[in-house]
């Protein structure tokens, strides 16, 4: 009888570690995202504010397929899609974290034909340094060759650097750094 009631004790002690291991873990996992959190608003701050409307921002591109494009919406990529959210992504090819999530993007061009995608390449050498970038990753969506005023017009600080533009053309979303392709997908809804 003893040995089942040390038994018992000590099937009582491991459950109430689990559960302040659980708790403990629970705790962390939302300082971390608190802190994650704090972390990508402060990176964002000099971004172009939500509710920003593009209309101001006349800025004309040519893409890599020679296709004249206008980052205000007025004219965007021959694939635009009218009354549907537009994802503006910049990058440099020499960007690693831009390497890394570019495939997300690819992969939500692909798989989602309800929301327009374009991509700026700034601080590049030439022009075959992009085209080399696009061919590495098999980029099928429009890219448009940048430059400083682009990059000054839309306060570009790091890569890549992303806006979320609604239907009405304003901004409704702004970042820097990696994102998956759930997370520009939801954020484009």
């Amino acid at each position: 009888m003893k040995k089942i009631h040390g038994l018992l004790g000590l099937i009582s002690k491991v459950h109430l570690s689990e559960s302040v291991l659980l708790r403990n873990l629970l705790l962390q996992s939302l300082v971390f995202i608190t802190i994650f959190l704090c972390i990508s608003a402060f990176k964002s701050y000099d971004m172009l504010g939500n509710a920003t409307a593009l209309d101001k921002l006349s800025t004309p591109l040519t893409t890599l397929d020679g296709e004249d494009i206008d980052l205000n919406g007025a004219k965007l990529h021959s694939t635009h899609i009218n009354n549907a959210s537009t994802v503006y992504y910049f990058f440099a090819p020499w960007c690693q974290v831009c390497h890394a999530s570019i495939g997300n993007l690819q992969t939500l061009y692909q798989n989602n034909n309800q929301i327009n995608i374009v991509v700026v390449a700034l601080d590049f050498v030439d022009k075959q340094q992009v085209q080399d970038f696009a061919k590495e990753h098999q980029l099928t969506m429009p890219i448009a060759l940048g430059n400083e005023q682009v990059k000054q017009s839309f306060r570009i600080k790091g890569y890549p650097s992303y806006y979320v533009v609604s239907e009405d053309n304003t901004i409704k979303y702004s970042s820097i750094g990696y994102s998956s392709e759930l997370g520009l997908y939801f954020r484009t809804l």
